[in-house]
């Protein structure tokens, strides 16, 4: 069969739900990239075209003004390592101790373990402003305003992660353990050498998870830190306000460029192990 024949031949074969469905997911990509495409594009435009009327989706005149602007009027350098420093730290102690926890809770048999669950679920649904004034109260007491510590101990676990994590595990055969234990090896010993290789894909979601929130988190950082210069990069953006509160949008979008680049950049690094394991859960 020739090539134009079998493109015909594949051609014929596509069904129209194929093709619904294909241009659904186009349009539904489209919309959700488009607030991505109007923060790259605004960042480049001068003044002037970011407060035109009726606005231009491509700018005229390409500048990097924007960009200079964030990083002269703010420690920028900065402000991008304590983003790094906070969302990182408290990534890895709630893999630490999210993994600690769930591993207990679906390997280990003791008694109080399902009241102990549902207590950690029940947190779940107390909202984050409810508990938001005795944590400064009890960061302030202990000295750890303006510190990374107050930025990342609260936040050393999470009770989705520890759910997240223990579904995962109870999904894992239990004959390793079994197995292991004859072998003389010891409950932590378990964890380390068996669990944990088993659960890299649901480690890499989870971390991805806990930074991305926390990198964008707004309201922790401004509550927790009063000096500019512990601020994170998202807290920082704030001081961008200009005279009688006027917004510089188009530094704003240079701003927030900037700030979801290393977003990207995780993404891009682990998507094959995130897709893997969105791909498996669920399977036993």
């Amino acid at each position: 069969m020739s090539t134009a024949a079998a493109k015909r031949s594949r051609f014929r074969e596509l069904r129209p739900s194929t093709v619904a469905a294909t241009v659904a997911l186009i349009l539904v990509s489209a919309v959700v990239l488009l607030p991505i495409v109007i923060i790259v594009l605004t960042a480049f435009k001068p003044v002037a075209e970011v407060n035109a009327y009726p606005p231009s989706l491509l700018p005229d005149t390409w500048t990097l003004d924007n960009l200079k602007t964030v990083t002269s009027e703010l420690p920028f350098l900065r402000l991008v390592g304590n983003s790094f420093v906070f969302a990182g730290g408290v990534t890895v102690f709630a893999l630490v101790f999210d993994s600690l926890a769930a591993y207990a809770l679906a390997r280990m048999d003791f008694k109080g373990r399902k009241l102990l669950l549902v207590a950690i679920i029940a947190t779940l649904m107390i909202p984050f402003q409810a508990t938001l004034i005795p944590l400064y109260q009890l960061v302030a007491d202990l000295g750890w305003v303006n510190t990374y510590t107050g930025l990342i101990a609260p936040r050393a676990a999470d009770a989705f992660g520890i759910f997240f994590l223990r579904q995962f595990f109870l999904a894992l055969p239990r004959d390793i353990d079994a197995a292991a234990r004859i072998d003389g090896a010891g409950e932590f010993r378990i964890f380390r050498s068996i669990v944990l290789p088993n659960a890299v894909p649901a480690l890499l979601t989870l971390g991805l998870f806990t930074f991305v929130n926390n990198w964008n988190d707004l309201l922790w950082p401004l509550v927790f830190t009063t000096d500019a210069e512990m601020g994170t990069i998202t807290s920082g953006l704030t001081l961008l306000t200009g005279p009688s509160g006027i917004v510089p949008h188009g530094v704003m979008m240079a701003g927030s460029l900037i700030a979801i680049l290393p977003l990207v950049i995780a993404f891009l690094f682990i998507q094959r192990r995130f897709i893997e394991n969105i791909a498996t859960t669920g399977l036993k």
